[in-house]
Order: C-alpha cells, then structure tokens, then sequence
C-alpha cells in the first residue's frame, strides 16, 4: 500500500530490522506503538475478544432480526376488508 502509515511501518520495520530484532521483536514493539489493527490478522487474546466474535455476533443478530420480522408479518392480513356485496357472493358460493 502506498499509504502514509504503511510507509511509516515499512520504514520502521526495515530499521529494526538492521538494528539486530528479531521478527517477533519487531512484531511486538509494532502492535506496542499502533495497536493489533496493524496486523493482518491480529493476535487473539481478550483484548482483541470482540474483533474476532463481531462478526458472529453480526449474523445472530441478523438471523434473529429476520425471525422476528417474520413472524410478526405471518399473523397480519393481507387484503382489504370484503365489502358486502363481496360478502353475500360468498355466503351464496358457501351455501353450494
């Protein structure tokens, strides 16, 4: 990426990198100054607990949503109330 902070971490990676750290070391002193958002795939502790479960979290809410929008449209009616020649035709076809 040709982004400020990602060429701000490249130039502070490749620097301690020739000082002698290690990756791990590097790895650590970079999540120490920006945080785990820097990562790839941040490191899962409790910390980062609700960066891994949003998405989850994102789909059960999801799901329960659509259940209860269901079912409150399932006991609703649909059409418009018969008018009364509308009723006594069918009062007449259910007398058949």
């Amino acid at each position: 990426s040709n982004a400020d902070l990602a060429k701000d971490l490249r130039l502070l990676v490749r620097e301690r990198i020739t000082d002698g750290d290690s990756d791990e070391q590097v790895l650590s002193y970079i999540v120490s100054r920006y945080g785990e958002f820097v990562l790839l795939k941040p490191r899962f502790s409790a910390r980062t607990l609700l960066l891994w479960g949003a998405p989850v979290l994102l789909i059960l809410a999801g799901g329960a949503s659509l259940i209860v929008f269901a079912r409150k449209r399932v006991g609703k009616p649909t059409g418009s109330k018969l008018t009364d020649d509308e009723q006594a035709k069918l009062a007449e076809l259910l007398e058949k």
